[in-house]
């Protein structure tokens, strides 16, 4: 059975599916709205905004760090 490759979602939009997520709990954890806070357009706005950024780069990081040191586990077995 050969599996289509349209079934299987892109690895970068799993990723970009991710990303948004982290960013959306980073910014409701701190009491805001996710779409409210993207219509604005003042200075606290985008601060938050980089900032909940910065933070999901690195929870994707450390995902990323972990997949590549388990694949590394199970390779040494093999």
């Amino acid at each position: 059975m050969t599996l289509d490759p349209t079934e299987r979602p892109r690895l970068e939009d799993v990723h970009a599916e991710l990303e948004r997520t982290l960013i959306n709990e980073y910014l409701r954890a701190r009491g805001h709205d996710p779409d409210a806070l993207r219509a604005r357009d003042d200075a606290e706005a985008h601060m938050l905004l980089a900032e909940a950024s910065t933070h999901a780069a690195a929870r994707l990081a450390e995902v990323e760090a972990r997949a590549h040191y388990v694949h590394e586990l199970r390779s040494g077995a093999e």
